[in-house]
């Protein structure tokens, strides 16, 4: 018996990348915000509380639905090695090039004794447009000119304009997180459709380099 391999798109929630609004196969729709760090514990007790209490005002004041990701991947410290070895060759003083040297092989030493991971902070907010039944075709809608090939037409300019309220909406809500976000000491920032593209491909991708994305772009864009 044959086994008819699947595209990987055919496994993949995500319809549509557009105007950085993700489309998902069930008509949801999705805006990603990439949230910055916070060092709490350098905090002082009263600033923790504050901080504390205001996002706990944060939270209580949502009233849509909220996903907080957070992305752990091995930081890969191959180009920073690299500039220390490109700053080895160029210093003359031998005491420093001697310091340079020490300082290389504890990185590789540290490295390979510990995995020193990078994290990033994601905020995804979502949007779910209400359900329109479709009005059937009537003799005066025909008569009108909304059947055949303007009927066509009429329905994209539809669904273009469904797509722009509803980014809209998405929009308001992630303003609503960014100042929340902001009132805690967070910056946020919306993802363009190349971030999130780039986000999902290394999501799904772990093992690919980033050499390789920029090489696959065009390729992955026409894919989602």
């Amino acid at each position: 018996m044959a086994i008819v391999s699947k595209a990987t798109q055919e496994f993949l929630p995500i319809r549509e990348i557009r105007e950085g609004v993700v489309t998902l196969k069930d008509g949801s729709l999705r805006v990603i915000l990439m949230a910055s760090s916070l060092n709490f514990a350098l905090k002082s007790e009263d600033e923790q509380n504050a901080i504390i209490a205001q996002y706990q005002n944060f939270l209580n004041s949502i009233d849509f639905p909220l996903q907080f990701f957070i992305e752990s991947r091995r930081l890969d410290i191959e180009p920073y090695l690299l500039t220390l070895d490109d700053a080895l060759r160029k210093q003359i003083n031998e005491l420093l090039k001697i310091q340079i040297r020490e300082y290389i092989e504890f990185i590789k030493n540290f490295v390979k004794s510990t995995d020193i991971v990078s994290k990033t902070f994601y905020v995804v907010v979502s949007y779910t447009p209400t359900v329109v039944i479709p009005v059937k075709q009537t003799g005066l809608k025909k008569f009108m000119g909304f059947g055949g090939g303007a009927g066509k037409q009429t329905e994209k300019e539809e669904k273009d304009t469904e797509f722009e309220e509803a980014k809209i909406q998405l929009q308001q809500r992630a303003s609503v997180i960014e100042s929340g976000l902001a009132r805690v000491e967070i910056k946020a920032v919306i993802l363009n459709s190349e971030e999130l593209i780039e986000l999902f491909y290394k999501l799904f991708n772990p093992g690919e380099s980033e050499k390789y994305f920029k090489g696959n772009k065009a390729m992955l864009e026409g894919a989602i």
